[in-house]
């Protein structure tokens, strides 16, 4: 247990070193000063206007505002997954930082799970800090709070999970920069299956819908970002319900208990096929 301490908190400060954390402090900065002006102005509006019959436009104001800083916070909190594990094996082997980690009676499972615990202990933090902090100025600029408060934010950083167990395992057969750009596309692909989801639903095509949804499982951080969205909105009907299920950044697909379990058990099959490949490779 203390020799995966030890390796975690090698993985954090070489992470310092490299300024990762400057970098992601600055993005967080920005995105949140822009939310909150986006909020500003996007309230005073909808205090001024006269809905159509039917929408709550402080609810749905809200509920968008919201919904897309969660994008946001899952987007941030990816980059910083990927920043802290994308060069865990082969660019760590590459400098020679890690073959003195890997001896009796560590291991290098040992290693691979140490590095894990480490940007779980960073990133988990920062996402809920990050989604607890959108809340509020949305919350203190339109009054407006989600209908669940807590499960959305621990899906979101589990989301993350998802993606830092993934880069791990990447960065077992790819070069730090392969693995980083890899892992971008593999984001960028399950957020564009969500958003054919979203089309599909609209133009009532159950075979573009079904197709999302097992992308969506297949790489479930983007399950459990939809199954966010639905919790957020999870009492709000009528027409404003109906066009925030539209998406991208209201309601969405429903998840659950089945969606959570699924997770935990991609997670350890994730794990394994990275310990066995890192058993494989030769240093």
């Amino acid at each position: 247990m203390t020799a995966a301490l030890t390796i975690a908190g090698y993985g954090l400060r070489e992470a310092l070193r490299r300024k990762v954390f400057v970098v992601v402090c600055l993005l967080t900065v920005a995105f949140v000063i822009l939310y909150w002006i986006g909020n500003r102005y996007t309230f005073r509006h909808v205090a001024d206007i006269v809905p159509p019959a039917g929408i709550d436009a402080q609810a749905f104001a809200g509920a968008f505002l919201f919904g897309m800083a969660m994008f946001g916070t899952l987007f941030l909190g990816t980059v910083l997954a990927i920043f802290l594990t994308l060069g865990v094996v082969r660019g760590d082997a590459e400098r020679g930082l890690l073959q003195p980690l890997v001896v009796r009676p560590v291991g290098r499972g040992a290693v691979l799970v140490a590095r894990f615990l480490g940007a779980a202990a960073v990133c988990v933090p920062y996402v809920l800090v990050l989604y607890f902090a959108t809340m509020g100025l949305t919350g203190a600029e339109g009054g407006w709070w989600p209908d669940r408060i807590v499960t959305p934010g621990l899906e979101l950083a589990g989301g993350v999970l998802v993606v830092a167990a993934l880069s791990l395992l990447g960065s077992v057969f790819l070069s730090s920069i392969a693995n980083g750009i890899a892992i971008f596309m593999i984001f960028g692909g399950g957020l564009v299956a969500g958003l054919l989801g979203n089309i599909g639903h609209v133009l009532n095509s159950h075979g573009l819908v079904h197709a999302a949804k097992i992308a969506a499982w297949a790489m479930p951080f983007e399950a459990l970002y939809q199954d966010a969205l639905r919790e957020i909105t999870q009492n709000t009907s009528g027409l404003t319900g109906f066009l925030l299920r539209l998406g991208p950044f209201g309601g969405a697909e429903q998840g659950g208990v089945a969606l959570r379990l699924w997770v935990l058990a991609y997670l350890a099959i994730v794990g394994a096929l990275a310990v066995a490949g890192f058993a494989r490779r030769d240093l």
